[in-house]
Order: C-alpha cells, then structure tokens, then sequence
C-alpha cells in the first residue's frame, strides 16, 4: 500500500516562474498572435533538432495534415500508419482523401515495425506515418530504405519524440519531415501546439502558406511597422498557426529541456530498478540505437502470472490514489475504423496483444522523490496481493 492521501495526476506540466514572466512579456507587448517570438521558438527549435526549417502551428494534427497536403498526399492514395498510436496519425490521412494502411508493430519497441511496411506496400502507396511511439525512435533506417526503395514520402509522428535520438541523431533532423506535439502532457508544452521540421525549402514553404489561410509567408507582419497591407491567396489554406504567446511558453520550456530530461531519464531508472526483478512486470524495452525520452513509462502487466485483469490493476492504483492512462486503444479497433474499412481483432496480432496489458504509469519532472517511491509501492504492492500462485502457473 501506498498510504497516500492525495491523488497523483498521471501527468502534470512543469510550470515555473521564469515561463510564466515569458508569457506575461508577450501579454504586455501586446503583440499576442504569430509574430516575432513565433518566429524566434522555430529558429531555435530548428536549431536543438538539427533541421533547416521550422514551422510552429496549433497542433500536430495540424503538422501532420498540412505536411502531408504539402506533399501531394491526396485522393487515390494509400499511407502506411501503425495501428498502435492516437488516432490523429491516421485521421490526418483521411483528412486529405486518402486512405490509411495499418502496418503492425514491433513487439519490444512498440514502433512500426519495418517488415511490416513492406509487406503493406501497394501501387497505391505514398507515404509512411512511423511513429516513435512513447519516445522510444522507429528503426529509420530501415524505414528510410523501403521510402527511397518505392519512392515513397516519409512523415515522421514525432508527436512523443522531442529530445529521442536514433542512433545519436535527434529526431527532427531529415530529408522528409516530421511533426511534433506540444500539448500540456508532451515534454515540453506550449499547451496547445506543434512544429513540423525539414530540411526541404519548398516543403516548408507550402506548410508555412497553408497554415494561415494561404497567404503569401510575409503576411503574418503585415501589421507591424516594416509589414504591408498587401497579401495574396496562393492556396485555400487553413488556421493553424502558433500564436506568440504559445511559442512564449515553447521559448522557456525548450531552454530547460535538457533539465527536464534529466529527471524524466532518473524517474524512469528507479521505476525500472525497483520493477525489473518482477516477473509480473515486463518493463519498457530500448533498443541499442534509440536514446528515448521518456515521454510514457509503459509497464506490460504478464498476466498470466496475475489473478486480476488490466483494467483491475488500473482500479486498484487509482484506490492507492494513483492516475494512470492506457496508450493507446488501436486505431483499427475504434468504431469508425472498423465500421468504414472492415478490421476486426485479430487483424493486428502484436498490437492487440500488446494493448490487452499495457498501463502508462505517472513520469514527469515535477514529480517528487515521495511520488516516485508512492508509485513503485502501490505497483509492486498490486502486484504481492495479486500474483497467482505458482501451483496455478500455466493453468
């Protein structure tokens, strides 16, 4: 038992003083929509990822669409999304015409799983989603080797992936693109938000115009004192651009990034220190390439090693008065996609087996040395009242 008396929020945001004087700077400058910290949060976002370019919009389902719009993704079109990840990887796609393929995934990394793309690919096909899901990195260079293979678009889902690194490399840093999420539970937050990064000028340019309604890239100053009231239409474009004082926030969190991983990556070394001796308990794998960021502590529950379900053990730790979530219900699961494409379980083996028993225990930097210990005993607690036997092994 835990004993605690307060309830522990799966996730919580690190909010300090230094980024709320960033936003108040923005408020009394008055200068609130895009404008010049907008600008100043993609330079240096540009800059940490090791990309050319850098486009800070409302979301990443922003990024993503608006990406795959960029680059001709349309009607007739098949992109290759895993089944494992939020459903915004695979709605972006249906957004734009086109039809989403799920590809299953790997059983360690939680990623796509690269033979898996291939065996997906059609005439159709034009892009891959991988997503490096809960920060641990996709095999790229396997990925990057089908795409050039079949000339096919790569799109990166670096929605978790902030800071992550494949084989020392941050992600963020390719020929394609990829689209990350700022939402107030991803390691650095601006509350709502995203980025998409690329090294391709043309690309950037279109995500850029498409972002606010179309417009020629310089209409976004057509305020200000060095800005012109002249604008074009190029495309029918969106509204998905960042405001500055999102990107405020953006500027300060991504300053102390590097702190905050730090006490993510401690967090996540006591929990797999106090979890690995349990057999109850399979704890997140990392490859020997990926330097994950810890974005989700996904604890796999061997069940049959428990007399209780996931959803029981998800109960018993929110009576210890810890939150946990679930990422994610597969998308082919979810009604529309079965509904509308026809997939059932069974289509997807590694995926449904990994999300029967996966629960996303609280990782974050605010978190106190008391929570981090509150965590590990109400888990291994869980755990002693309710393992099995070993006469019921196998049974």
């Amino acid at each position: 038992m835990s004993g605690r008396a307060d309830f522990l929020p799966y996730n919580q945001p690190l909010i300090e003083a230094d980024d709320i004087a960033e936003v108040v700077d923005s408020l009394q400058s008055l200068w609130i929509a895009k404008g010049p910290k907008t600008a100043e949060f993609e330079k240096r976002f540009a800059a940490y990822v090791g990309a050319k370019y850098a486009i800070a919009l409302n979301s990443c389902t922003a990024a993503l669409h608006l990406t795959l719009l960029a680059a001709g993704v349309g009607p007739g079109d098949e992109v290759i999304v895993p089944p494992l990840t939020f459903a915004a990887s695979a709605n972006v796609v249906i957004h734009v015409g086109a039809r989403p393929v799920f590809a299953d995934v790997d059983p360690l990394t939680l990623c796509v799983d690269p033979e898996e793309i291939s065996k997906k690919i059609t005439p159709r096909t034009t892009a891959l989603i991988p997503v490096h899901m809960a920060g641990h990195p996709c095999r790229m260079e396997e990925i990057q080797a089908i795409a050039a293979a079949y000339g096919l678009f790569v799109l990166e889902d670096a929605a978790h992936a902030v800071y992550s690194r494949y084989k020392g490399q941050r992600i963020g840093s390719t020929p394609h693109a990829a689209a990350f999420s700022f939402y107030a539970t991803k390691n650095l937050t601006t509350g709502e938000g995203g980025m998409v990064t690329t090294d391709d000028p043309a690309l950037a340019d279109k995500v850029r115009i498409l972002s606010t309604h179309g417009m020629n890239s310089n209409a976004w100053n057509r305020y200000s004192a060095a800005g012109s009231w002249y604008y074009e239409i190029l495309y029918p474009g969106y509204k998905d651009n960042m405001t500055d004082i999102q990107a405020a926030l953006g500027l300060r969190q991504l300053a102390k990034l590097d702190r905050m991983q730090d006490r993510r990556a401690e967090i996540a070394a006591r929990f797999n220190a106090a979890f690995r001796p349990y057999p109850e308990l399979e704890i997140p794998f990392t490859a020997d390439y990926a330097t994950p960021n810890w974005h989700l502590y996904i604890l796999r529950l061997n069940l049959d090693q428990l007399s209780i379900d996931r959803a029981r053990f998800i109960e018993e730790l929110k009576d210890e008065n810890i939150g946990t979530s679930v990422h994610y219900i597969p998308v082919h699961m979810q009604p529309y996609y079965r509904d509308t494409y026809g997939y059932q379980r069974g289509d997807f083996p590694v995926t449904e087996g990994i999300f029967d028993r996966i629960i996303s225990l609280p990782l974050y930097p605010k978190m106190t040395e008391q929570d981090v210990e509150d965590v590990i005993a109400a888990v291994t607690g869980i755990v002693a009242r309710f393992r099995k036997a070993k006469g019921m092994m196998g049974q």
